[in-house]
């Protein structure tokens, strides 16, 4: 019941946390806010649903390394987005017209940061960690994986491809980014920071959910295999590419470091058990 009841507690936050910025994404500075305390509250209430549940210290969300960990993600996730943008714009499909809107990119700060934080937790905290217990490493990041993916066809602009995208690329690299450190803050910076790029910098389209109103005045135009088309720079096949070599790195990472669990034989019997408890 442990999956259950972690699951419903760090969803409630996310489910009420992004209603709440939605409300409020008008105002620049209270959407700031709204994200924020989302992150916090998401975070704290992670830890004690775990604690409650299994018993134990919360270690993937312990504070010690937290900053740097978010703060390197970050910097990775600007880093490789940048690259998708800079791919894209060398063929002339991306036009930088002026500048934008800072304070829509403030919001854009606020809405980014309750997103990578509650998703994180409820993808890579909850479900992969659980799934992982039962099926080992590699099956449950396809599993939790391809459900991220597939989630983003709820969002305004989705398509199946975008979707499709979504689960190679950051499905893949952001579960092998908690793999590798087993801990959360890595792949929260590196969610936040590639999702603050594509909307709060560069005024593109992220996973279709209109959030072309960042610092830059851009427009994109050109095949959806190359831009990405309305669902965004994500649905490009850069973005694909450095996913997949992003995932690959941070898996030789996992491995080097034994974080990889194997295949259990009693996949089944540890299915229940974890439901059990």
């Amino acid at each position: 019941m442990r999956l259950v009841w972690q699951l419903l507690a760090v969803a409630a936050v996310w489910i009420i946390g992004n209603l709440g910025i939605i409300a409020v994404k008008d105002n620049p500075w209270s959407a700031l806010v709204a994200g924020l305390l989302t992150a916090v509250v998401g975070v704290l209430v992670y830890g004690w649903v775990v604690r409650r549940t299994e018993h134990r210290a919360p270690v993937e969300v312990s504070l010690k390394g937290a900053g740097a960990g978010v703060g390197w993600g970050t910097l990775l996730g600007i880093v490789l987005f940048g690259a998708v943008i800079a791919s894209i714009a060398f063929f002339g499909e991306y036009t930088i017209n002026g500048l934008g809107t800072p304070a829509g990119a403030v919001a854009l700060l606020g809405i980014m940061t309750g997103a990578a934080v509650t998703e994180e937790l409820v993808f890579r905290g909850v479900l992969f960690r659980n799934v992982e217990l039962w099926t080992g490493t590699w099956i449950a990041l396809v599993l939790t994986g391809s459900l991220f993916g597939l989630i983003h066809l709820l969002n305004p602009n989705a398509t199946l491809w975008g979707a499709v995208a979504i689960v190679i690329e950051a499905g893949g690299m952001l579960t092998a980014a908690y793999i590798a450190t087993r801990k959360l803050w890595l792949p929260i910076g590196l969610h936040f920071g590639w999702n603050v790029a594509g909307s709060a910098i560069f005024s593109t389209e992220v996973s279709g959910s209109n959030t072309a109103q960042g610092l830059l005045d851009a427009t994109m135009s050109g095949p959806a295999l190359v831009t990405g088309g309305s669902f965004g720079p994500e649905g490009s096949i850069y973005a694909v590419v450095l996913g997949v070599l992003a995932t690959g790195v941070f898996m030789w990472l996992a491995y080097r470091r034994g974080h990889v669990v194997p295949v259990r034989r009693s996949a089944r019997t540890d299915l229940a058990a974890t439901l059990s408890r």
